[in-house]
Formats: structure tokens, C-alpha cells, sequence
């Protein structure tokens, strides 16, 4: 049986042009490689939406060599990373936190390195495209056999900046991740936080949703195990799949129909 190829994916706020930039170096770097563009379509500078997606995805994707960059601070003291995890996957990355929780769900952090080396960065290095310069090219080199350790000095990664869930009695705050595409909301917030907070919780017990910023908001949504366990165009709160509380409204958007563009926390409180 052929040797298989190293896999490399690449997931970027980016866009398709400077993605498949970072494709080309890695190819050019290793061309034996299968890289697969995951997303180029992360909404640019969401370090969150981009660690979930990371989280999500990744233990779907064969084991290998994937690169997640949303780099607020590139060009910055901010290091670039290498995490090998349990699982025998490398993500690379900054050390913003993206990296970590789809390290995590890979079967944890078994080491980390600075991308320090120049000899496994491109010649030049440009302050605002590490992408092309600096973790393409590591990627490369890793898919082409080179270790973990030998790119530099062995870092803790930093955890993801985010707001632990509050549960309270009939109540739990929690904040957003992100948004999809559809105008859903995923929350950082278990089923056991639910249980936590409410007891059990039989679909359909209404709950009302609240917020304090931008500007107060509130809601009466229904707690249901399917979005056409609601109207269409009615809202619900509902076990997203990446096993996390969602909030959304059936063949709508969430975000347009409540109200929620640029919130960052919500409450669940019993209706």
C-alpha cells in the first residue's frame, strides 16, 4: 500500500486570495502534501469564532498538520506557535488562545514550541502577512518531517480569552462565541450548565433571554431539541451541534430578528 500523504488544513479570516497564498507555500515547501482550505471565511479578527470553529472541526479531520490563523496582534510581540496534541495532530498558529480549545478536544496539549527558527520561515518576514511568511512555511515543514521541537524554545500556550457560564438559580449568564451564517448564536454554555441552572428542562418550557450591551434587549424563547421544534420565524434555545447552547430563530436569523448584533453576553433566566 502507497505511503499516505501528510494532510494540511488551513482555516483563516483571509479570504480566498491570501488563503491560497498560504496553500502555494505550503505546497511549494512540501509538495507531497493534501492541504484542504477548511475556511477562509472566519469573521475577520473573531479569535472565538475561529477557536470554536477550530474545536469543531478538527477531530472530524484526518490527523496531520493544521493551521488556524485569526492574528489581531500580528507583527507584535504576540509568538507564534506549534502545539503537538495527544491525538498527533500539530496546530499552528498565534498564541491568542485559538489554538487551544481545538488542541484540547485532540486529546490536549503534549507540547509547544515558539516558531523561532528562520530557517523554517520564508526569507523575508513581513510584519502584517505572517500567514504566507511564517506559519505556512512551518506547516510545510512540518509536513515535510521536521519536529515539533526543533523550531524553538518549549512555551505554555495561553487558554482562550473567555468568560467562564454563571449559573445561578433559574438563571445562567453565558457569553457569545460567535455567530453563524444563519444569524445563530453559539454560547459558552453546556447542556450540564442548563441542568445546572434550571433542573431538567422538557422541550418546549419557555425561558426568557435578556442582555444589558450595546443597548438592553430581551426575549421569550422555547427551549427545544430541534429548530422545527419551533414556528417558523419563532426563536428557541437548542444543543447546537458542537454540543453547546445555541440561541436562534427557526429559518431566520437570530441576530436580525432580536436584536443581537454585537452582544457579547447573554441571560437565560425561567420564564
Amino acid at each position: 500500500m502507497p505511503e499516505s500523504r501528510p494532510f494540511v488544513s488551513l482555516a483563516t479570516d483571509f479570504g480566498a486570495a491570501y488563503t491560497a497564498i498560504c496553500a502555494g507555500v505550503v505546497y511549494t515547501i512540501a509538495p507531497a502534501a493534501n492541504v484542504l482550505v477548511l475556511s477562509d471565511e472566519i469573521t475577520p479578527f473573531g479569535v472565538r469564532e475561529g477557536a470554536m470553529l477550530l474545536r469543531q472541526a478538527l477531530p472530524y479531520m484526518p490527523s496531520g498538520i493544521h493551521v488556524g490563523i485569526v492574528d489581531p496582534g500580528v507583527g507584535t510581540s504576540r509568538r507564534p506557535v506549534a502545539i503537538e496534541t495527544g491525538r498527533g495532530d500539530v496546530l499552528v498558529g498565534p498564541d491568542n488562545g485559538l489554538l487551544v480549545p481545538a488542541a484540547e478536544a485532540l486529546g490536549g496539549v503534549v507540547r509547544a514550541h515558539v516558531l523561532e527558527d528562520a530557517a523554517y520561515r520564508l526569507p523575508a518576514v513581513s510584519t502584517s502577512f505572517h500567514g504566507r511568511d511564517v506559519f505556512s512555511p512551518a506547516a510545510g515543514h512540518l509536513a515535510a518531517g521536521v519536529s515539533v521541537a526543533d523550531f524553538g524554545p518549549a512555551v505554555e500556550p495561553l487558554p482562550l480569552d473567555v468568560p467562564p457560564p454563571v449559573v445561578g438559580e433559574g438563571e445562567l449568564t453565558a457569553p457569545v462565541l460567535y455567530g453563524d451564517r444563519f444569524g445563530s448564536l453559539v454560547l459558552g454554555a453546556s447542556p450540564g450548565d442548563l441542568t445546572a441552572a434550571f433542573g431538567p428542562l422538557p422541550y418546549g418550557t419557555p425561558l426568557d433571554v435578556v442582555w444589558a450591551a450595546p443597548a438592553p434587549g430581551s426575549a421569550r424563547v422555547t427551549y427545544e431539541e430541534t429548530f422545527g421544534g419551533a414556528a417558523p420565524g419563532e426563536p428557541l434555545v437548542w444543543i447546537d451541534s458542537s454540543g453547546l447552547v445555541g440561541l436562534a430563530v427557526n429559518q431566520g436569523s437570530a441576530v436580525d430578528a432580536l436584536g443581537l448584533a454585537g452582544v457579547e453576553t447573554v441571560t437565560l433566566r425561567r420564564a
